[in-house]
């Protein structure tokens, strides 16, 4: 008998409630890490409990995952009106703007400039700050990259795996077809010599002219005893 139809409501007894939370949050993640892996695609899972507890899946990363989504939303709506493309581009004239003031003003206070209100303490760790921040950044991309290009590459010497086993149960099927084609042959040949062997010895021991030379082959009497019976 299959399952009967699930009433889709909210349910009001607080520990069943919980439990398929648990239940179906687990099988939309394992659906999630099945469709990254096997269609390739970059997936990103957020979900907030009724208690405010998040739990996410990303293929990459949440943060790349939602900075794709904000741009393609952002290009879909400049897209479809021409007012927001024009206060997309405003906000991106307004950050880039924002940058080159920042980098403007760091350059200056690398250079010496403008150092009022600073103490050495401060600007050493502002500085070193800003590098491990930096470095910390491209890090995280660059192990990103290795992860998703080390799991392509896992997906293909899998696949590859699977396809090399395939290959060689069909050798080891055709390796038994022949050793037994090979020994039928060879249990024939030998059974064809000895039948042709036991067959040439009965024909001697059945020739009559063989007989007939061993009569004849006897030994005769001397000289000397056919002269005196001959005598006598």
């Amino acid at each position: 008998m299959g399952r009967g139809k699930i009433l889709i409501k909210r349910i009001d007894d607080t520990a069943s409630r919980q439990v398929t939370f648990s239940k179906r949050r687990k099988g939309l993640m394992k659906k999630a890490r099945e469709l990254a892996i096997l269609c390739d695609v970059e997936v990103g899972l957020l979900i907030f409990s009724s208690t405010g507890r998040l739990h996410e899946y990303a293929s990459t990363s949440i943060k790349s995952v939602v900075e794709r989504y904000n741009s393609c939303k952002e290009e879909h709506e400049r897209l479809m009106n021409p007012e927001s493309e024009v206060k997309f581009w405003q906000r991106e004239a307004e950050l880039l703007t924002q940058q080159v003031h920042n980098l403007q003003e760091n350059h200056r206070k690398l250079m010496g400039e403008q150092l009022y209100g600073l103490s050495v303490k401060n600007l050493l760790e502002n500085q070193l700050e800003i590098s491990l921040r930096g470095v910390r950044m491209k890090k995280e991309q660059i192990l990103k990259e290795e992860i998703y290009h080390l799991r392509r590459k896992g997906n293909a010497v899998h696949q590859q795996n699977v396809e090399l086993h395939k290959k060689v149960n069909l050798i080891q099927q055709e390796n038994m077809q022949l050793y037994n084609e090979v020994y039928a042959t060879t249990d024939a040949a030998v059974a064809s010599r000895n039948a042709l062997l036991s067959y040439g010895v009965r024909a001697d021991q059945e020739d009559p002219q063989a007989m007939t030379q061993l009569q004849l082959s006897q030994p005769e009497p001397e000289a000397h005893e056919t002269s005196g019976s001959a005598t006598r």
